[in-house]
């Protein structure tokens, strides 16, 4: 039976453990409760669209707002290490694909995307020269923070905030979180209904365009595999070998198998092409055409008589010693007698072409002997366990690489102060750059979806938890008795003006499908609610690919421009 005095200790223990903000178990409890609350409340959906762990913002907000707190110099590290972690872990995803996100029609979607950008920014200082007083110096800072909640870009928040800290180096800088706050629910929602209002403007309808993404839809020849069944018809190559076929052309492609005189063998660089041989041909997609038109028609083949098992098979590149090499350095053919006929990389189907730079995590399809395959698979690695680690030297190594990078000042006329990009735009560029180059220094890169988007949601969820607590002892006094409802104002005309410009002109300018252009617009904002409302309403992958197109360019530019933004103005 617990006595008085025992449960008055327990009662004094509990307090002190609630109330000495200089406690660490103090501390790890304030984070502890603010990010389970958040996120358990984010999952909360009204009318199909729920807030997600944006809600652990809210939830740190009434923490700091009823004096559950923390010292402040305790939530700036923590804030500011949340967000080095959160953006260089989305630099090391869409680095692979930044810079090949420009193709034809991406660089149509990015100009798209970036014009939107812009537009954001416009409509941001004409709502803050109509409605504030530009005499007030907070006034300014805190419409950047509606901006960004306007926009559901938390990165660009993290860049706003480390901006004003190097203006306000005393600690004093206004706590934009609070524009963010008010900004950000009628942001999700304003983004998913300027989009439906889009398609009423346009006189799109669902059935149709479903039937006309069907019927267009395409993907990158240049890169995707395509396979061949050819008989040799051209009395040109009799007698000629292999390699001599392939420079004569000047098309890449695998030759994977041959059939003569009713064998079946892995043909070599070596290996001598003869009349009615029976050829299976890997290319590029875009080379079919002129191949099957130099070597002969399309046939039916029967590969069963051969004079040894072949074997196809995936194998999984895991060995850091591969990450880099090309192709061609490996030579395949010639030293362990099989054809790598495409490589499998992030969910795609590349060509297998002999310049390709192989990376750990890369899946490649091998055929040959059944023995040599597995030598093959011995040398890639193929050990699924490898890759299971996170490769944690790179990632801090990367880290330490961007914060020194973004610490570099760049003087720039007009400026008051050198812009630095920061610990959000000096970790979020060298992300990229290792993401998409770092095979070159021998730098694995590779990192499962699953650890990525761990580390990426700890690191944001820490951020929004200091940005709240933060924010929150004077939330009350900026919002309810100053200019929330102007913050909230403000912020769906930041959110929907663009949209309703930009959207007309993607399909009546461009004639872009609008599940596309659902994805690009949601993209533009990188906002995943509205991703997945385009993906409900369509059963194909357009709106995936619209938002992936533009979604790395959009990122850097939010996170660039709001630190253009402070420095430039807030100064």
């Amino acid at each position: 039976m617990v006595t008085l005095q025992q449960f008055s200790t327990i009662m004094d223990w509990m307090l002190n453990l609630f109330t000495n903000t200089d406690s660490v178990a103090h501390i790890a409890l304030l984070y502890a409760v603010v990010i389970a609350v958040g996120v358990y409340l984010g999952k909360i959906k009204v009318g199909g669209i729920s807030l997600g762990v944006t809600f652990v913002l809210f939830a740190g907000i009434v923490a700091g707002h009823i004096g559950f707190t923390a010292p402040t110099n305790i939530l700036t590290f923590i804030q500011d290490f949340g967000l080095i972690l959160f953006v260089f872990m989305i630099g090391l995803q869409v680095g692979p694909g930044f810079f090949e996100s420009f193709g034809t029609a991406g660089i149509k979607l990015n100009g798209l995307a970036a014009l939107g950008i812009l537009l954001n920014i416009v409509v941001m200082f004409v709502c803050y020269y109509i409605f504030f007083d530009t005499s007030d110096p907070n006034n300014l800072p805190m419409m950047v923070g509606t901006l960004y909640g306007a926009v559901t870009n938390t990165p660009g928040l993290g860049a706003a905030n480390e901006a004003l800290s190097t203006i306000f180096p005393n600690g004093n800088s206004p706590q934009i979180a609070s524009g963010y706050a008010c900004a950000y629910p009628l942001g999700v929602l304003g983004i998913i209904g300027a989009t439906l209002l889009v398609k009423k403007l346009c006189g799109i309808q669902w059935e149709k365009e479903e039937r006309r993404l069907v019927s267009s839809e395409t993907t990158n020849a240049n890169v995707k595999p395509h396979r061949l069944f050819l008989k040799v018809t051209n009395s040109y190559l009799e007698g000629k070998t292999l390699l001599q076929v392939h420079n004569f052309l000047n098309r890449d492609f695998v030759c994977s198998r041959i059939l003569h005189e009713g064998h079946v063998s892995i043909p070599n660089r070596n290996t001598v092409f003869h009349k009615d041989d029976q050829l299976f041909i890997v290319c590029a997609e875009a080379d079919a055409e002129a191949i099957e038109a130099f070597i002969g028609p399309k046939i039916d083949v029967e590969w069963e008589k051969q004079d040894q098992p072949l074997v196809s098979k995936r194998i999984l590149v895991t060995r850091p010693s591969i990450n880099g090499k090309t192709l061609g350095q490996m030579h395949f053919s010639s030293v362990h007698g099989v054809n790598v006929t495409r490589v499998t990389r992030q969910g795609m189907d590349l060509f297998a072409s002999a310049g390709l730079p192989l990376q750990v995590g890369d899946r490649i399809m091998v055929v040959g002997p059944e023995d040599a395959v597995n030598r093959v698979a011995d040398a890639m690695g193929n050990s699924i366990r490898r890759l299971d680690a996170p490769n944690i030297a790179t990632i801090f190594v990367g880290i330490f690489l961007g914060i020194i990078f973004g610490s570099l000042p760049f003087a720039i006329p007009g400026m008051p102060v050198p812009m630095k990009l920061g610990i959000a735009g000096g970790p979020l560029i060298i992300a990229i750059l290792i993401g998409r180059y770092g095979y070159k220094v021998k730098l694995v890169t590779y990192t499962t979806t699953s650890a990525n988007m761990m580390l990426r949601e700890i690191g944001l969820v820490l951020f929004l938890a200091s940005v709240g607590i933060k924010a929150g002892a004077g939330f009350v006094e900026t919002v309810v008795e100053g200019d929330g409802l102007l913050y909230v104002l403000t912020g769906f005309l930041i959110t929907v003006i663009p949209i309703l410009v930009i959207g007309p002109i993607a399909r009546m300018r461009y004639r872009f499908n609008y599940f596309t252009i659902m994805g690009m617009l949601a993209g533009t904002y990188t906002d995943p609610p509205a991703l997945a409302y385009a993906n409900s309403v369509c059963s194909k992958e357009a709106p995936a690919l619209g938002y992936s197109t533009v979604y790395p360019l959009s990122m850097f530019l939010r996170i660039f421009t709001a630190q253009i933004i402070v420095l430039f103005f807030c100064g």
